[in-house]
């Protein structure tokens, strides 16, 4: 009769070892926790930027290579493109049809005109200025959508370079972060009532978290039509996915016609859904709150873990972050980075004088 050893001492005989994201993704919830010290002792800093940087200052202390872009590296990677998702997915519960509504169609449309002028914009000058990969599109996904949330999301269907991602992200960050310090003080110099400065915070600030740590210094009602406006944003990126989606099918039909690249039966598989998943999640849980199905409590829930979940995930972008690989081309980018600020600044704040 053959003996079976207990599964624990097959486990140990066989040299196992945890998944290999197991590493990473625990490095993240440690950075995520950092970063919450970080906003509880400075809360003007958001926890989404507190991330980002933290996971840019692992991956440069000394010795943190073999950690950070070794063993860790997977895990890392698992967080800023799973949990990504799972966290976009949530952001569809801040949003809901009656608060669109409640706008106006001129704020609506003032909302699409910057964030097309932004993004095409930025696309333009970003290739014009000879940048690598796919940084002109991400950056202007970033500035006109909402921050790293878009990079990462439009990262998905693009299939884009780590490097690239990790780059753009650390650039539009960083904007997003002096605008906290920069915009309040143009309150009063351009004219702008607390409303008024709350949509051009909403309608030219990146991530949501900036938007908050930016309206907030002009009260409440400056602070919910900064969120609302933000938010109109964010519902965007659902068609700007599916748009790009599209035009990643297309490209891949027309080269496996043509006989260039991978075979037509490889391109088919490896071809982006028309919508992905996660964008179809943002939208059904939109749909569900507009319902007002959800209690105060399930949505302050879901809200924290949208925000822990989008934490990681931008700590492990950062992460990827490569400052001497940066610096190559870094003064295009902050050249880039800075253009694109004064377009959708400009374009916005000429947006709320016309609909205030």
């Amino acid at each position: 009769m053959t003996l079976t050893a207990a599964p624990g001492r097959a486990r140990q005989a066989a040299g196992w070892r945890p998944p290999a994201t197991a590493y990473g993704l625990g490095l993240a919830v440690a950075g995520v926790a950092a970063a919450w010290g970080v906003h509880w002792l400075l809360p003007a800093v958001p926890l989404l930027t507190a991330s980002v940087v933290l996971g840019i200052v692992a991956a440069h202390l000394p010795g943190s290579r073999g950690l950070v872009r070794g063993v860790c590296r997977a895990g890392l990677s698992f967080a800023g493109k799973r949990l990504m998702r799972l966290g976009i997915v949530l952001l569809g519960l801040k949003l809901s049809l009656n608060d669109v509504l409640g706008l106006g169609w001129a704020t609506v449309a003032m909302i699409l005109g910057v964030v097309t002028a932004t993004f095409f914009g930025t696309w333009w000058l970003g290739r014009r200025m000879g940048l690598r990969g796919d940084q002109p599109l991400l950056i202007a996904t970033g500035y006109s959508i909402c921050g790293a949330s878009a990079i990462g999301a439009v990262s998905e269907v693009s299939d884009s370079d780590e490097r690239d991602v990790a780059t753009s992200v650390a650039l539009v960050t960083l904007c997003g972060t002096l605008a906290i310090a920069v915009l309040p003080l143009l309150q009063h110099p351009l004219g702008l009532d607390d409303v008024a400065f709350g949509r051009w915070v909403g309608a030219s600030v990146h991530d949501v978290g900036q938007v908050v740590a930016t309206a907030q210094t002009a009260g409440p009602a400056a602070l919910g039509d900064a969120v609302l406006v933000k938010l109109v944003r964010v519902a965007l990126l659902a068609p700007l996915v599916a748009a790009l989606a599209t035009s990643v099918r297309v490209r891949g039909r027309a080269k496996a016609a043509a006989g260039e690249g991978t075979a037509t039966g490889e391109a088919a598989k490896r071809r982006p859904p028309l919508v992905p998943l996660f964008v179809l999640g943002f939208l059904a849980m939109t749909a569900l709150r507009s319902t007002d199905l959800l209690s105060t409590t399930a949505l302050d829930t879901a809200a924290t873990a949208q925000e822990l979940l989008l934490a990681a995930a931008l700590f492990g972008l950062g992460s990827a972050v490569h400052l001497p690989s940066l610096t190559r081309t870094g003064a295009r980018v902050a050249a880039l980075g800075l253009c694109s600020w004064v377009v959708i600044a400009g374009a916005s704040y000429a947006g709320v004088l016309l609909t205030t």
